[in-house]
């Protein structure tokens, strides 16, 4: 069984190698000798891993339909007036379908707002490709948007005269202008949740 889905999960959760040496009663060179293929994982090791990182291992060849790729619900993301903060009893929550062709980076937050419109609420916004700071590459497209504030918001990026700052716009709030963007992802995909 490759070792691979435990590095990925690793990385998601931000769960420590240390902390999976803890759970397998192993050392951290035991750890790192597993992740890089030089020793294989005991049967009697995958439920503690998958315990540990909340993660179910990936299902044997012949073991069944392949199960879609996930992606972690990391929170809320403001789409009007009300902005959410991720510091703010933010999650990662639970996992969700992710897209079919999304990588191990992709994650997932929910729209909480109707700028985008009503029907727009509660949906999954699926992204992957963060730039910080921000591009101009990213014009004219939707983006969930961090911004120096710690607001996190779901808007279409326009840069602002003034230097280093943007303009968000949204279908049906007043645009917000000349705000500081720590980062900003493009949409990869929406859907209803």
């Amino acid at each position: 069984m490759t070792v691979d889905w435990i590095r990925i999960a690793l990385k998601r959760t931000g769960k420590t190698r240390s902390g999976l040496a803890k759970a397998l009663g192993r050392s951290p060179s035991a750890v790192t000798d597993l992740l890089n293929g030089h020793r294989r994982l005991r049967a009697d090791e995958i439920a503690i891993v998958s315990e540990y990182l909340g993660v179910e291992p990936p299902r044997l060849i012949g073991g069944g339909p392949p199960r879609p790729p996930s992606a972690p619900l990391i929170g809320y993301v403001g789409a009007g007036a009300v902005a959410h903060f991720y510091a703010d009893g933010q999650g990662p929550f639970d996992d969700v379908d992710a897209p079919l062709d999304s990588k191990p980076t992709t994650v997932a937050v929910q729209i909480r707002g109707h700028s985008l419109g009503v029907l727009f609420d509660n949906w999954l916004v699926f992204y992957d490709d963060i730039r910080n700071p921000p591009d101009d590459s990213l014009v004219g497209r939707m983006c969930v948007c961090g911004l120096t504030d710690g607001r996190v918001l779901i808007k279409s990026v326009k840069r602002s005269p003034q230097t280093g700052l943007w303009n968000l716009l949204s279908n049906t709030e007043p645009p917000i202008y000349d705000v500081g963007l720590d980062w900003a992802a493009p949409v990869r995909e929406m859907r209803p949740r």
